[in-house]
């Protein structure tokens, strides 16, 4: 890989090959599902990042692909498509040659924080309210879709949560400004399956502690495009003690007649124990067994971790207050790229033959 390409898949990482053989598989079970994850790599280095990419790549069929608008240097003249050539192109590429379907997910406020827009856009003491913001967007996912030809792409992320977090006024302007994008893919005749994501704990009353089942029925009235559903899932973050604990149909009772595949495409249960929550690698390994379960009973079409490894926060700019401890412990391997029990559960999952839904 070229210094390049690595620098392209760092880049990814927070903006947001090996040979090994494949696990054997089992002769009963078949899963819907791809599995696989991004380039996030435990630490910002560029050796760190191809070493990420070689040893996850013998655990997938598939590549998530997390993007943020560049808002600074779109807002400063540079065009969206030199930044996508300079920074995506290469790492997309990359993942084409191994096969991988690519799953891009594009988002639009602050990933860590809901009830805020995207940091530089704070930043910069702008706002998607502006119709020349909503322009800088309309570009970036355009120039996504022509140069990067995702077969998923997610135009927003986590809808639910953002609804409730984001001022009213913020999260219209958000509305609006995806639908237009998505329309105008569809008339440039965009081949990329449309979806937004919602946050499923949030979609079960459970963040915030509603204990009422909510549903995504205003999501889907405020996004009628999507042609598939995408799924953000921390149940330990959601009030579940135990794996076991999560109902077989978390996932399918978001759509329970089946009319959107849904595709999980951030979540997982942290290996240590957090503030206020026990855990342990044995207890993550249980929720990947169980994760498997629900996705068999949703048919779900994908099941990505963003991070494949733990996080080493020091390597990390970790703002005071920043939930981003919390998600540190998320890995199938540590920060050392040792193997934890969840990654047998993973590859156990991974063996059983694909079958299309």
């Amino acid at each position: 890989m070229t210094a390049r390409r690595a620098r392209c898949a760092l880049l990814l990482a927070f903006a947001c090959l090996t040979t090994c053989a494949k696990p054997s598989a089992p002769a009963s079970q078949s899963r819907s599902y791809l599995l696989g994850f991004s380039a996030t790599p435990p630490r910002l280095d560029v050796a760190t990042v191809i070493r990420t990419i070689d040893t996850w790549s013998p655990h997938s069929d598939a590549a998530l692909l997390p993007l943020t608008v560049p808002w600074r240097s779109m807002l400063a003249d540079t065009a969206a498509a030199v930044i996508i050539r300079r920074e995506q192109l290469e790492l997309v590429q990359l993942y084409r040659s191994r096969h991988f379907p690519v799953v891009a997910m594009i988002d639009a406020t602050d990933g860590l924080a809901r009830e805020r827009e995207a940091p530089e856009l704070v930043a910069l003491g702008r706002s998607i309210r502006e119709p020349a913001v909503q322009r800088v967007y309309h570009e970036y996912v355009a120039a996504v879709d022509s140069i990067l030809h995702p077969d998923y792409l997610a135009l927003v992320m986590e809808t639910n949560l953002s609804r409730l977090a984001l001022p009213r006024d913020v999260y219209d302007s958000l509305r609006t400004m995806v639908n237009v994008s998505a329309a105008s893919l569809a008339a440039s005749g965009s081949t990329a399956r449309l979806y937004v994501s919602v946050q499923v704990e949030t979609a079960w009353g459970r963040l915030p502690q509603t204990r009422a089942f909510v549903g995504i029925d205003e999501d889907l009235r405020d996004f009628p495009f999507i042609k598939a559903l995408g799924l953000s899932s921390y149940p330990f973050l959601g009030g579940f003690a135990e794996p076991e604990d999560v109902p077989i149909d978390y996932y399918r009772r978001l759509v329970p007649n089946g009319s959107l595949p849904v595709l999980v495409v951030e979540g997982g249960w942290s290996s240590a124990s957090v503030p206020g929550i026990a855990s342990s690698p044995e207890r993550q390994a249980r929720y990947i067994k169980r994760q498997m379960q629900i996705a068999d009973e949703a048919r779900a079409l994908a099941v990505f971790q963003i991070t494949f490894t733990d996080l080493d926060l020091s390597s990390f700019p970790v703002p005071d207050g920043s939930i981003l401890p919390l998600f540190a412990h998320l890995g199938l391997v540590d920060t050392a790229f040792r193997s934890k029990p969840a990654l047998a559960e993973w590859d156990h999952a991974f063996a059983r033959p694909r079958r299309e839904n």
